[in-house]
């Protein structure tokens, strides 16, 4: 297994956040993959295996701040299908902090950069996966 993380980001929030990030030379490790979604509600299940089938160390899915929500729900049906991705890696013994969603305003990039950074640290915790 890579130490690669995928995080799959909200066009409206997570990946302008992201975006402004490097805009003001904020760095965050190389090792992240962004994938641009129209809302982290679009993201399933399916997704969040795939990614881990194809040898990601972590997942992230990085949608709008509760309420935010330019789909109305999506960032709450993102929380749902990653709380069941995290039960279904338990399952097959992996470790469920492998993925995780988290909510990024547009104009936050500290925080932004500060969760990929903590995910990076976590998967180094963990270790190799099972």
């Amino acid at each position: 297994m890579s130490n690669k993380i995928i995080a799959f980001c909200c066009e409206h929030s997570a990946y302008l956040a992201a975006d402004l990030a490097g805009k003001q030379g904020l760095h965050y490790p190389e090792n992240v993959r962004l994938i641009r979604v129209p809302c982290a509600g679009r993201v399933d299940v399916t997704h969040i295996l795939k990614a881990f089938e194809k040898g990601a160390a972590a997942v992230l899915v990085v949608g709008c701040e509760e309420g935010a929500c330019q789909h109305s729900t999506g960032n709450t049906r993102a929380k749902e299908r990653v709380n069941y991705s995290q039960t279904l890696l338990q399952e097959i013994g992996m470790d469920n902090r492998r993925v995780e969603m988290v909510n990024v305003a547009p104009g936050a990039p500290h925080k932004f950069v500060r969760i990929i950074k903590e995910m990076n640290e976590k998967i180094k915790e963990v270790g190799e996966a099972k």
